[in-house]
């Protein structure tokens, strides 16, 4: 047996989530409907670094699976891809060591969040970005982004149907927002992130931005660690997960 790691991208649009659920269309399902299909009927398994919602999607999404079968990497890719609806792509097949796990070797990810900032929607952005009419301070928001960066305990930052047991104390190394025309980007680059929390922190952001709190909040929102001192979660169409990061090789 061999594992692969692949690095996928997809449209979460029409997906209900990455994880397999009855009787529904995931990228999961997609995923392992085509290596099964390419192992002849033999049913494969597939571990993601994590899962995304439904309408959220993916622009380095990392998996691994285990195979028998001996092909080139090209032959890997070019099989999947042949397989795979338009809104999964493969970006990159590789042989990884028997130990690796996409999930429990992650030392980081990177999320960004895309809004659109004008007075009327874009129907051609709206599954990939949240419509917000009203006027952004992006400054506030740049401020309020720097208390959140650092260890913290993000309880606050995230949705009780969370399934985590531990603690939730995550560090962001990365939290900024920037503008280009009418659109926001905001980056989160952290080495985890609990259910919702970036779209939490977009919430909160966004109501920063609109002045209806301060940046200055942003601590005390955090020490409360409870999740209804935070403001509203953001849509699923903006977020983009962006990249996963793994220890790099020893030379």
């Amino acid at each position: 047996m061999q594992r692969m790691k692949c690095i996928i991208q997809y449209d979460g649009t029409a997906f209900a989530g990455y994880q397999v659920q009855p009787d529904q269309r995931t990228v999961q399902s997609k995923l392992e409907a085509a290596l099964t299909q390419m192992h002849k009927g033999k049913e494969v398994k597939v571990v993601a670094s994590g899962r995304t919602d439904a309408g959220v999607h993916a622009k380095g999404q990392v998996v691994h699976f285990d195979t028998s079968l001996d092909i080139p990497l090209e032959g890997w890719k070019k099989g999947l891809k042949s397989l795979l609806p338009p809104d999964i792509g493969v970006l990159e097949v590789q042989s990884a060591s028997e130990s690796f796990h996409a999930r429990y070797d992650t030392v980081g990810k990177e999320y960004r969040y895309v809004i659109l900032n004008q007075p009327d929607p874009d129907i051609f952005k709206r599954n990939y970005a949240f419509h917000v009419r009203e006027e952004l301070n992006v400054e506030a928001m740049r401020e309020a982004c720097r208390y959140l960066e650092g260890e913290h305990d993000f309880t606050s930052f995230c949705s009780a149907r969370t399934e985590v047991k531990g603690d939730k104390v995550r560090t962001i190394m990365k939290a900024d927002v920037q503008r280009l025309g009418s659109e926001l980007t905001f980056t989160f680059r952290g080495s985890g992130f609990l259910y919702n929390m970036v779209r939490i922190l977009v919430g909160t952001l966004v109501e920063i931005g609109k002045g209806e709190r301060d940046p200055v909040d942003i601590p005390s929102i955090i020490d409360a660690r409870n999740r209804a001192a935070a403001g509203k979660t953001a849509p699923p169409q903006g977020l983009f997960l962006w990249e996963v990061h793994y220890p790099q090789p020893e030379m």
